[in-house]
């Protein structure tokens, strides 16, 4: 299998995300206390500070640290959507797969299965990758594209586009020497 890292700009997901209340809307949601879980389904969009998850279905578990992870499937397409704005930028990372699973406790989004991440800078977008899964850490800002390689399919290939990106520092003398 072929494994592809790429390294974002050096911001994370916005910090003040995690100690927000997470509210929700849906169809349907059914609470069950004793296994700390919550299961919302039908057009099911969750905000959480700048963090929105869109699907069918979300299951969110509260963790015993007080963290939340969230399963979300299907939705338009049969994908779901999340997006999240980064620390300290004008960016934002969004993605869609048929299955998203955000673990509040690492800061880690998997995208399983048809899977399209984006960096937004504003509302344009810079870069982007598809691969069969993706898993992003929030607080590194590393993502991984994962595909199987060795399969020949076009649904194991990964993908994608980078755009460059203008210097963060002026050249110094030496190097335009």
């Amino acid at each position: 299998f072929v494994c592809a890292a790429l390294y974002a700009a050096p911001a994370q997901a916005e910090k003040a995300d995690r100690f927000q209340p997470l509210n929700f809307a849906a169809d349907a949601a059914r609470v069950e206390d004793n296994q700390r879980l919550n299961i919302l389904s039908g057009n099911v969009e969750i905000t959480k500070g700048t963090m929105v998850v869109r699907a069918d279905r979300v299951e969110v578990r509260q963790n015993p640290d007080g963290s939340q992870t969230a399963t979300a499937i299907g939705g338009p397409g049969g994908r779901a959507f999340f997006r999240q704005k980064r620390d300290g930028v004008d960016e934002a990372i969004e993605g869609e797969a048929e299955r998203i699973v955000y673990d509040g406790r690492t800061e880690v989004v998997r995208f399983i299965s048809r899977a399209l991440m984006r960096r937004l800078q504003g509302n344009t977008v810079s870069d982007q990758v598809s691969g069969p899964v993706i898993v992003y850490d929030n607080k590194t800002s590393v993502f991984q594209v994962v595909g199987s390689g060795a399969s020949g399919g076009a649904t194991g290939r990964v993908r994608g586009v980078i755009t460059p990106r203008a210097p963060t520092e002026p050249a110094s003398a030496e190097s335009t020497r």
